[in-house]
């Protein structure tokens, strides 16, 4: 799947109350804008985009996001090792 879907649709990308809680958890985040930290992350010219069944998966540094992909909601981000 061509990840440039994703990124065109880079607006629609959002998350829930208990996603947002769930990132931060995760990602040890100090900022309440995990939104706008997965975005920059996506967008990152070294993030690795791919879609596998229905989600989107990007990663980047240590960490991964994952990404519905008919609903550009973000699903969750961990630290990979």
């Amino acid at each position: 799947m061509n990840k440039e879907i994703l990124l065109s649709n880079i607006d629609k990308v959002h998350t829930t109350e208990m996603g947002i809680d769930r990132i931060k958890k995760n990602l040890k985040l100090n900022t309440n804008d995990v939104v706008e930290y997965c975005k920059n992350k996506i967008l990152d010219k070294d993030c690795n985009i791919y879609k596998q069944g229905k989600n989107w998966y990007c990663k980047i540094d240590n960490i991964q996001i994952t990404i519905n992909s008919y609903s550009y909601t973000i699903i969750t981000a961990h630290i990979i090792h």
